[in-house]
């Protein structure tokens, strides 16, 4: 006998043959539960946007779409039975430079962080970009559209609209040919995002033999407080008037456009104002004041969704998630989720962040506002540019600017 057997006793000696014996059945179907639970790896796709500060509204447009799609994915409604759980994180940035590479060393150094819905802001994407690259952690934007994004060659990055090459000569068009404007006077907040966008638009403004005044005025940090002033604009705001610009396009975020809004109205600016997606949100309506803002115009490469089953399904689910409706980029969020997680599916239950980088590169994903493919550099394949105006103190979608161009 096993000297271990004696110290245990005849008792005890029979109580372990006895569980050996009855208890292997129910030892080996526990041991296969724990081994299929344990198959079956949770991963993290996290969002990182502007979440508070003056322009956050942007930013929760998208998480919720980001949650909403995993939920779904989870409950098995998309995508089907999934070999892995999915989890969600949001990370703040504020829309930052300075804030976006801290808040993405964040999810970096979280090691269940598979993919990252974002950066929203072209300028917080700039800056955190080659961190996440370095990590091989893939990043695809819903909304960061400056061109130089897709020309570093940072092979983990993806957007799902079109960049400001294609949004801002459509722009310029838009004013030469439908506003009928000989001149324009355009200003940037000075961010990423913005100079890009303006940039393209002055170019093709002056093609199109447009005379083009332009000067910078940086985004206020009063405004991202929530104590930004009308005053702050009060002089470029005389400056415009005095120049008898017809039409004033403005490259930057509702929040300080809507007090800019109010500095021309002020100042006794009876012309057109045009901007771009950074300010396609209702905040800009009801903090400029819908007598300020009627008339508006607001283009974007995103779309209003339609009436089809899953268009509905979509703005349900986001309204009873968040308590709100669907906002810019809500729709551009869920596509960019979903095309995570196909690509996840594709490639099993055991995902890597450089496998996944490398799926994103191959991916076909047919989601709510487009077939969502992508080119080499990371930018989409297609573009579509859409113009919209305030109109009775809501904004409304006039058509695809190609269109409206025809027509002019």
């Amino acid at each position: 006998m096993h000297p271990a057997t004696k110290r245990l006793g005849l008792p005890a000696a029979a109580a372990v043959l006895a569980l050996a014996t009855f208890g292997g059945a129910a030892t080996a179907a526990t041991a296969r539960g724990v081994s299929a639970h344990a198959a079956k790896p949770t991963y993290t796709i996290a969002y990182e946007g502007p979440l508070s500060g003056g322009n956050a509204q942007l930013g929760l447009n998208m998480e919720y779409s980001v949650k909403l799609a995993i939920d779904q994915a989870n409950a098995g409604k998309t995508f089907g039975a999934l070999p892995f759980k999915l989890r969600f994180q949001a990370a703040d940035d504020q829309g930052s430079s300075t804030q976006s590479p801290t808040t993405a060393q964040s999810l970096i150094d979280n090691k269940s962080v598979i993919a990252v819905v974002g950066p929203a802001f072209s300028g917080a994407t700039k800056a955190a970009e080659p961190i996440y690259h370095a990590a091989h952690l893939a990043t695809v934007s819903p909304s960061a559209t400056a061109p130089a994004l897709a020309t570093q060659g940072w092979n983990n990055f993806f957007r799902v609209v079109a960049d400001d090459n294609a949004q801002g000569p459509a722009d310029a068009e838009f004013a030469a040919k439908v506003l009928k404007a000989k001149s324009v006077y355009t200003v940037d907040d000075a961010s990423a995002y913005a100079v890009g966008l303006v940039g393209a638009f002055d170019a093709k403004a002056k093609q199109l033999h447009m005379k083009v005044i332009h000067q910078e005025a940086p985004g206020t940090t009063q405004c991202q407080a929530g104590t930004g002033n009308v005053q702050q604009y009060g002089a470029l705001s005389t400056q415009i008037v005095s120049s008898k610009a017809p039409v004033v396009f403005y490259a930057g975020y509702y929040c300080d456009l809507a007090l800019f809004a109010k500095g021309l109205y002020a100042a006794g600016f009876h012309g057109k104002i045009m901007s771009d997606d950074g300010s396609l949100d209702p905040h800009y309506v009801s903090e400029a004041g819908a007598s300020v803002a009627n008339g508006t115009y607001l283009s974007c490469p995103c779309t209003s969704l339609g009436n089809s089953p899953q268009d509905k399904a979509f703005s349900t689910g986001f309204k009873k998630m968040a308590g709100f409706p669907i906002g810019t980029y809500s729709a551009e969020a869920y596509d960019a989720t979903n095309t995570i997680i196909a690509t996840m599916k594709k490639i099993g239950a055991k995902v890597t962040r450089p496998a996944l980088v490398a799926g994103l590169h191959k991916i076909v994903y047919k989601g709510l506002t487009k077939v969502v493919h992508f080119q080499k550099d990371g930018n989409i394949a297609g573009s579509t540019e859409y113009i919209y105006q305030v109109k009775g103190g809501k904004i409304v979608e006039l058509g695809m600017a190609s269109q409206l161009l025809a027509k002019s």
